[in-house]
């Protein structure tokens, strides 16, 4: 089988990839329209946004065809990303490297495709925006740059929805730093207010008409100060409701069963998630989480035979200041020998093939040591060839109270 094509900036644009953050199934809503506008402007059945990262092709908006992933190396936009233009192929059933795809062999068989990467301004393809049909079709150099137009404006839309992101982090930073701000500032102002309290008693006894005068604006403006303390700490109590930019345990569980239960069904693999019970709905952050616990699901995928286990566990254990989200993702599989755990820690790992036949990539195990690191947590290997893995992550989270 020919080797996938790899991009040569390939880890950059897997990183570049993981800044936006993503819940690849979050996003059928923003892109409906781009997608139906795409198949119209190209007269075909079908169109698709598809997202590519280091194990697999996510479908994040679809529009004549009911899929929301595929394994990276069945895919044909694997291709598009290479280049800067669009790339076409008239005809899948005569192309070696598409022929016998189940797209085109079976429902719904189709023939043609033209896609266009999504180009980020730093230049890198992070997906593509694609067109298919059953018939083969030609599209004039007026509908190719319509698709171009529209695969930038879907580029746009991840851009601005990767902003809003960015700022509701920075207010819920603004927010504590106005609460640590008023906590710090009614000390003071009480201690004030006691002392003009006792000045203004004092005042009274010695007749000082003009102290006492004095005395009671410092009281009433410390007053003041302190009823604008316990305003600020107030006015937005706290609420354990998950926020955007938040995960509990339960909820976490979902989202991983629904991205990832495909591709276990599929190669035939016995795949469950388990939750501690005590910490199951404290919020914690969930800045990376998909991309990281993705990486390690995806590479026991490929490494674990039918038939096979994969098992997550995932705990968060509670500290004063301080939690730590644990993540064990466990195999059956084909095992990792000291060698090569010390290669993937040291970052010089290289790729393998997988057990069904699958081409590795080579980044996916170094895109989560990367990320782990960047969020200051640590990544442990347990393994012994022909007996399996085992990827711990533990993951610190600040205490929100």
């Amino acid at each position: 089988m020919q080797q996938p094509p790899v991009p040569q900036n390939e880890m950059e644009r897997v990183l570049e990839l993981s800044d936006y953050d993503l819940d690849y199934t979050s996003f059928q809503d923003s892109f409906k329209d781009l997608a139906k506008l795409a198949a119209k402007v190209a007269g075909t059945n079908i169109s698709l946004v598809n997202l590519i990262d280091s194990f697999t092709q996510w479908s994040i908006t679809n529009h004549g065809l009911d899929i929301e992933q595929m394994p990276r190396e069945e895919s044909v936009c694997q291709y598009t990303i290479m280049g800067d233009s669009s790339f076409e192929i008239k005809d899948l059933t005569a192309d070696d490297r598409f022929k016998d795809r189940f797209y085109v062999t079976g429902n719904p068989n189709v023939k043609y495709y033209f896609g266009v990467p999504l180009t980020t301004e730093e230049g890198r393809n992070i997906g593509a925006l694609c067109v298919l049909d059953q018939d083969v079709k030609t599209l004039s150099p007026e509908k190719v740059e319509l698709l171009k137009i529209i695969a930038n404006e879907i580029v746009n839309r991840l851009r601005a929805h990767k902003v809003i992101v960015a700022l509701r982090g920075k207010l819920k930073e603004a927010n504590e730093t106005k609460k640590k701000v008023a906590h710090d500032i009614r000390g003071p102002l009480g201690g004030i207010i006691g002392l003009a309290q006792v000045i203004s008693e004092q005042g009274h006894e010695n007749e000082i008409d003009e102290v006492l005068e004095f005395i009671n604006l410092i009281q009433r403006s410390g007053r003041s100060l302190l009823e604008l303390a316990d305003e600020i700490l107030t006015v937005e109590a706290p609420t354990r409701e998950l926020k955007s930019d938040e995960f509990n345990l339960v909820v976490l569980k979902e989202k991983l069963e629904q991205l990832y239960m495909p591709q276990a069904r599929t190669k035939g693999i016995n795949f469950t998630i388990n939750t501690s019970v005590n910490a199951a709905t404290i919020p914690f952050s969930r800045n990376k989480l998909l991309q990281i616990i993705g990486n390690l699901i995806s590479n026991a995928m490929k490494f674990t035979p039918k038939d096979g286990r994969i098992g997550v566990d995932l705990s968060l254990k509670q500290g004063e200041t301080e939690n730590i989200l644990q993540v064990n993702v466990t195999d059956t599989g084909v095992g990792l020998s000291k060698d090569a755990i010390e290669k993937i820690l040291s970052g010089n790992a290289k790729s393998t093939d997988g057990t069904g036949g699958e081409h590795g990539y080579g980044f996916g195990l170094a895109l989560v040591k990367h990320l782990v690191e960047s969020l200051k947590g640590n990544m442990r290997i347990y393994s012994e060839q022909g007996k399996g893995a085992s990827f711990e992550i533990l993951l610190p989270q600040t205490v929100n109270k």
